[in-house]
């Protein structure tokens, strides 16, 4: 299966037949999870953090145990592990996305360093007074206040466009808000509040334009999708370790080579530049420009452990998978008085995260009961708030599965809010 037949398939997948065997496996899967070996727990707060199969810990652990020196391809044999150690990631982590060259990958702590680099590195030398930068009304707050901080800085303007009723991007909104004076256009792949995927590529294709960069927040269409960025056709994408099966503070930003080459650094320090003198240094190739300082090799490694573990189990099994736990999520919510799902309630063409409202019951509050049961999810605005106002809420509950969440499980939850 190529990644654009794995892409469709998640629009595709509906034959109940097809989807049991995926969620059964879920159940063979879950062996992964040490923290599932805690039988109350019933997790569904993946959108904000995954948990760690035994592989990725393992990864992590070997690193420290074996391979824990500070990298050098030419040093001693331990910094010589590590250096290949981190080297391996980076190829890994442009193989997971189709990158054309590893050194398009850029390690940062996660989606939001990758996007306020883009923000710092490219916007400050580009941006200028008057000039525009385009972003979606549904974006969270890590795509939003590094553009508004950069706005600030060189005079120019910040632009949006909405979503429709169900929560479509408005691509009319989006066609007639650019111009020449457009210079960034940023939008999230997948939205952490309705679970939608939007049809990136089209807004990618609809956006580019000389002088102009599309920046996509790839943080819940990562883990959850086979994404391409040759086919997404945007400039940058970011997204983040740790919600999908990886380690915390780490995230990737791939950039093209073209624009990582013209961009100064983002900060400067050791390794990313090389025969330093006072009064001149030479910049390190691609993204290595933009590693100052000792890097953080076991995260990468570990990120690297999940994206194995990910190829391994397969999308088509992962997303029919998911495809089995969305339908019947939404199935069960259905039937629940008073409880409305922010966004579309249909099946297809989304991952499996459902924000929803109880008519008189506050969010937090149904957190808290839920808390009690073993159940984990979220309550808040989702660091969201303009797409919850737009939708008639301001604080909303949250449940986000991914590919240990069994049917049963979906069933336990559904069954404790309706005791709510």
């Amino acid at each position: 299966m190529t990644r654009r037949e794995a892409i469709a398939a998640i629009t595709t997948i509906g034959a109940a037949g097809r989807a049991v065997p995926a969620a059964m496996r879920a159940n063979e899967w879950r062996r992964h999870f040490p923290a599932l070996d805690d039988p109350n727990l019933v997790y569904l707060d993946t959108a904000a953090t995954s948990l760690r199969p035994r592989q990725v810990i393992d990864a992590i652990s070997n690193f420290y145990a074996t391979t824990n020196a500070n990298p050098g391809g030419s040093l001693h044999s331990l910094a010589r592990r590590a250096h290949a150690a981190y080297d391996d990631a980076r190829r890994t982590a442009a193989g997971f996305i189709g990158a054309r060259d590893p050194l398009e990958i850029v390690f940062t702590r996660g989606t939001t360093e990758g996007i306020n680099l883009v923000a710092s590195a490219w916007g400050g030398e580009n941006l200028r007074a008057g000039d525009e930068i385009l972003l979606g009304i549904a974006e969270h707050a890590s795509n939003m206040l590094p553009w508004q901080l950069i706005a600030r800085k060189t005079g120019a303007v910040i632009r949006t466009f909405g979503i429709h009723d169900d929560g479509r991007p408005r691509l009319d909104e989006l066609a007639s808000a650019l111009n020449p004076r457009t210079r960034v256009v940023a939008f999230s792949h997948v939205s952490n509040v309705l679970g939608m995927v939007n049809p990136a590529a089209e807004m990618c294709r609809m956006a580019r334009g000389p002088g102009r960069i599309v920046v996509v927040d790839g943080a819940q269409s990562v883990p959850h999708l086979p994404v391409s960025v040759a086919e997404l056709g945007c400039d940058f994408l970011a997204f983040s370790s740790h919600k999908m099966l990886g380690p915390m503070g780490v995230g990737v930003l791939w950039g093209r080579r073209e624009l990582l080459d013209a961009m100064p650094p983002y900060q400067a320090g050791s390794n990313m530049a090389h025969d330093i003198t006072l009064d001149e240094r030479h910049d390190s190739e691609g993204a290595l420009k933009f590693g100052a300082g000792t890097p953080n090799v076991s995260g990468p490694v570990g990120l690297a452990a999940a994206m194995r573990l990910i190829q391994d189990l397969g999308w088509p099994a992962l997303q029919a998978h998911e495809q089995d736990i969305t339908r019947h999520m939404l199935e069960r919510l259905g039937r629940i008085r008073g409880l409305r799902i922010l966004g579309s309630t249909e099946p297809r063409n989304r991952i499996a995260v459902f924000t929803f409202v109880i008519e008189g019951k506050n969010p937090r509050h149904v957190l808290n009961a839920l808390d009690a049961q073993g159940i984990a999810i979220r309550a808040g605005d989702n660091a969201a708030l303009p797409l919850l106002m737009r939708l008639g809420a301001r604080t909303t509950a949250r449940a986000s599965c991914y590919l240990y969440t069994t049917p049963a499980e979906v069933d336990r939850f559904a069954d404790a809010l309706e005791r709510v």
